[in-house]
This record gives C-alpha cells, structure tokens and sequence, in this order.
C-alpha cells in the first residue's frame, strides 16, 4: 500500500510541486523495501516468543534464549568469515551435510578427495550415515579419491593389514578409488585428515575423534580450499609414484600372505619400498 497508494496519487494528481514530493515518497518507500529484502536474506531472522508471561519461568526462559542465541550468532559469525569449528558428534553430521550439499548445489567438479590418519581401518566402516551420502554421490555421477595414510609399524602388522584391505575392499565396492600412503614418509602438511567437497570446502579434522565420536575436533574452510587440493594432490602423486600403485605394491605382497602363513620380514620389505 505505502507503493501503490501514491503512485495513484502521483498519476491523478495535479501541479508540479506535489508531482515531485510523490515520485521523492515513492522513491524513498521503494528504497526501504529494498533495504528490508536486502536485510532479510544477508541477516538471520530471529523468532522472539510471542509472550514471555506464558512461560513458568519467564527470566530462566529468557535468560536460556539469550545463551542460545549467543551461541547461534558467534557460530554464525565464524561461518560469515568462511571457516566453522565443530566438536564431538557434530563432526560426522557435518561431513554428511557437506557430501549431501555438493549435490545439491551441483559444485563442480562433483568429486571429493579424502585422506584419513587410518589408525583404526574399521572406524569408517561403521559411520553408516557417511557412507551413505558417498555412495549416493558416486550413484549421481561423482567420484571419490580417498588416500588411506598408516604408519610403517601398522603395515607390517597382520591383524591391521587384514583390517585395512576389508575397508578397502568394501570402499572400491562403492566405487571410490583408493591409494595409500606411509605416514612416516610424508611431509607434516601432507599427513592431515581432511575430507575436501570439490572446490568450495575442505573439513580438517584438528583433534581425531573415537570410534563413538565422543570427543574430537574439526574445522570447516570455505576459503582458501585450493591450498588443501594442493597439499593432497602432492600426497596423492602421479603414476608408477602415485598412491594407487603403491597401494596396489602393498595388496600383491599383503593378500597372498593373509591367505597363508605372514611373513613378517617379506612384508616389511615391501613396506620399504613404498
């Protein structure tokens, strides 16, 4: 009404002065919708309670609401700078909801590259809501590269050689490609668990999480993404170098072994030329 009211004014009415002051009012009101738009898409909306007086304890209520929108905004804060923290159980539920946005969103390239400090091979097995949002990227037409980095002393172990390649076995079911690494022989910004959604964000895993996810620490970036594509890129290498093949040097030692009797010194050998 504060538009149309006086642009009928403006189009019936008569003399130049009150010709001006309408197109000025008309003017100014179309200046403050748009502000208001503007301020609603760029601004979280706060739904305030209707009546305080309706809550049993109107000042615990209140002063809870206040904590909680504390919260929301110096999240949302660090989010409008292009990075996130999240702890404990929130990490995997946000690794699902960066896999799950990618399709959405329709990113280019639809391809993640993940590195994971595999300490425990069957961890990933069991995060089933993640594994999910993979296999549905790779249904839609996406690809995943996912380099496994262990210790040499975890190589060379029967009970974790035969843990890593069920998890491999199972991952390559679902289509990812996966290579692996010797995390003794990596640079320090090399060896990083980070998951990387094509090339809008990269979830850095700061402190690793347990089995349950009651602990643990990860940092989102939206920014500055290309250097984390870089850092597994150099990781990951290229040809007779890359982490394919050593992996697959790796699985021509290791497999026949597990089939028969493990031979400490044979596999140990192959670890070494890795």
């Amino acid at each position: 009404m504060g538009i149309v009211t006086p642009i009928i004014a403006w189009l019936t009415a008569r003399g130049t002065t009150k010709n001006v002051l309408l197109i000025a009012e008309t003017v100014i009101v179309m200046m403050l919708v748009g502000s208001h738009i503007w301020l609603r898409k760029r601004f979280i909306q706060l739904r305030r309670s209707n009546n305080l007086r309706d809550m049993d304890d109107a000042y615990y209520y209140d002063l809870i609401r206040a904590k909680l929108e504390h919260e929301l905004v110096s999240d949302y804060g660090a989010v409008a700078d292009g990075h996130l923290q999240v702890y404990a159980s929130e990490v995997p539920r946000l690794s699902v909801m960066l896999v799950q946005a990618l399709l959405e969103a329709r990113s280019q390239p639809q391809r993640v590259l993940a590195s994971d400090l595999t300490t425990d091979p069957g961890l990933l097995t069991r995060r089933r809501e993640y594994l999910a949002a993979n296999r549905q990227l790779l249904q839609a037409g996406g690809t995943i590269n996912r380099l496994y980095i262990a210790y040499e002393r975890d190589l060379v172990r029967e009970d974790y050689a035969r843990s890593l390649l069920q998890l491999i076995d199972h991952q390559r079911e679902m289509g990812v490609t996966c290579g692996l690494a010797v995390r003794d022989r990596l640079r320090a910004d090399q060896a990083v668990d980070v998951i990387i959604i094509s090339a809008a964000a990269a979830l850095v895993e700061d402190e690793q999480g347990d089995a349950d996810y009651t602990r643990g620490r990860s940092t989102v970036h939206f920014k500055g993404v290309g250097r984390w594509i870089t850092r597994f890129e150099s990781a990951w290498g290229n040809g007779a170098d890359s982490a394919a093949a050593a992996l697959r040097t790796y699985e021509n030692t290791a497999r026949p072994l597990l089939g028969s009797a493990w031979d400490d010194i044979r596999i140990r050998q192959t670890v070494d030329t890795l």
